[in-house]
């Protein structure tokens, strides 16, 4: 049965020129979140623009014709509220979160940040050298340093492997018109997505967003066919002035809406959801071979991606090899016993329903239901498909999906 509640709460309209809007009434809470989201990512740049829809993330917040970037730092702080923005590899969104009767306030600046960005050649310059020491930083974690370069291993050759920041040598070159062309090119109504969740009337938002999008034109976004090849699994040897070694052992994951997904959602929790899991459990607690173990699981529209990363020493990196493959195997050998996976279950929802009490992840998870699945998807519906996997299916599936020969491994080692 539906929560009637939740859909109730949640509404949807799309203005004449395609753009949509999405929100959630929450009755219990005095403040909103507002998001404009953007379809638009790293995977949707060319080679010459690697890092533009990042840098363009940074420039919006340096002026508009009617306010400055102090203006714009201002205004909702002034008001207790936030600011702030983020970039992934297939949506870019500008945010905002203050008290309910600021709302207009809050689409005021984020849409006039969209819509009339100034672009001051002497800020361009400035965030260039920002974006580059943004770069250094996560050269400088290893941890970060080695997923990108693992990422970039396990898509080739492919939009998905570049990195998001994008390089030195493109950032150093963006120029004005590159910034304009590109919000052209990619911010139109068909792509773009207001998302509002808290104490707020949809009628009202409907009104406002209208009141600032409803002039531009309904041209469609051209997206360009990216096709994938196969996977290297080439093991990937980096070093660096360090102490201990990082660790990574992954492969390609599964999409958004692949049929899969709570079966791995399932495998993921048991192996590494957190301290109680079994590679937590076996590697750090029974031998002692590391202090960070974790797995990761990131889906994209058309593809993904998932593994083990551990942080070690030296000297047990094969030790800690042998060890996660061995619980690999085992998910896929053996049925998960019932306890364990009535357990993995109620872990997995109860983080779904504590997400829920921040309207910030509510307006997040609004968006990203409407960007992937063209719905709202409810907690009813998430709880449900996660209650009826079996262990039986779970095993069926983790034995094909963590066989080894679809794995790539990756070790960043202390210089000698």
């Amino acid at each position: 049965m539906e929560n009637l509640k939740e859909i109730d709460t949640v509404q949807k309209s799309t203005l004449d020129n395609g753009l949509r809007i999405v929100t959630e009434h929450i009755e219990s809470v005095k403040s909103i979140s507002v998001g404009i989201w953007v379809k638009t990512g790293s995977r949707n740049e060319t080679k010459e623009q690697a890092g533009v829809t990042h840098f363009l993330e940074h420039m919006l917040f340096k002026g508009t014709e009617k306010r400055s970037a102090f203006d714009i730092a201002l205004s909702l702080e002034a008001v207790g509220g936030y600011l702030n923005a983020f970039t992934s590899s297939e949506y870019t969104c500008y945010y905002a979160r203050c008290v309910d009767d600021q709302i207009d306030l809050a689409l005021d600046v984020l849409s006039d940040m969209v819509l009339n960005p100034s672009f001051p050649e002497e800020e361009v310059e400035k965030e260039k050298k920002v974006v580059i020491e943004e770069m250094k930083m996560y050269r400088d974690s290893p941890d970060d340093y080695l997923f990108e370069e693992f990422s970039s291993k396990m898509f080739e050759g492919h939009e998905l492997g570049r990195p998001i920041l994008g390089f030195e040598e493109t950032v150093s070159s963006f120029t004005r018109d590159d910034l304009y062309n590109y919000m052209k090119d990619r911010y139109k109504p068909s792509n773009l997505m207001v998302s509002v969740a808290g104490h707020v009337s949809h009628d009202k938002v409907v009104k406002l967003v209208s009141q600032y999008f409803k002039k531009l034109s309904s041209d469609l976004v051209v997206n360009e066919e990216q096709p994938m090849e196969a996977m290297s699994t080439d093991k990937l040897l980096l070093t660096k002035s360090i102490e201990q070694t990082h660790y990574l052992l992954g492969r390609r994951g599964l999409h958004y809406d692949h049929n899969d997904k709570y079966l791995l959602l399932l495998a993921n929790t048991v192996l590494g959801g957190g301290m109680s899991s079994r590679l937590h459990q076996n590697v750090r607690e029974k031998y002692g071979y590391c202090y960070s173990i974790q797995t990761f699981n990131q889906s994209y529209s058309d593809s993904g991606i998932w593994g083990v990363y551990v942080g070690t020493d030296k000297e047990y990196v094969e030790h800690v090899h042998e060890l996660v493959v061995a619980e690999l195997n085992k998910i896929g050998n053996e049925i998960i016993p019932a306890k364990e996976l009535a357990e993995a279950k109620s872990q997995l929802k109860g983080k779904l329903l504590l997400s829920q009490e921040n309207t910030s992840n509510r307006m997040m998870r609004l968006a990203k239901s409407e960007l992937y699945f063209d719905r709202f998807v409810t907690l009813d519906e998430l709880e449900e498909n996660i209650e009826k996997v079996t262990a039986e299916e779970i095993q069926a599936f983790a034995k094909n999906f963590f066989d080894q020969k679809h794995y790539m491994e990756a070790v960043l080692s202390p210089e000698e």
